[in-house]
């Protein structure tokens, strides 16, 4: 099941406290991105961030599984209605992840 493109706007409002979010559309679902780096899944409607240590001290619940048949496992966050707390986790997660690899030019 794809999720709806109305939950998807919603989580990249919450979590724009950390930067400039976009979202990509991928394989039915999609990525969530700040400033250019890819921290998490929106899959069926649910929101998964990217595991780091850095975060999982902040987390409320500590719920890993894979957003997806196939994947690792991402922390499920189900708390996505406090912006500043979502916010926080991204800014968080941004920091730890590495910096994009440039496209190759064709």
């Amino acid at each position: 099941m794809a999720s709806n493109s109305d939950f998807v706007q919603y989580i990249a409002d919450q979590c724009s406290g950390a930067g400039e979010i976009t979202v990509k559309k991928m394989f039915g679902d999609y990525g969530i991105y700040c400033d250019g780096k890819i921290f998490g899944l929106i899959c069926d409607d649910l929101f998964y961030l990217k595991p780091t240590d850095a975060v999982r001290s902040l987390l409320r619940v500590v719920d890993m599984h894979p957003p997806y048949e196939g994947a690792k496992d991402y922390f499920y966050i189900a708390d996505v209605d406090n912006h500043a707390y979502l916010s926080q986790l991204v800014s968080e997660t941004c920091k730890v992840l590495p910096a994009p690899k440039p496209k190759k030019k064709r």
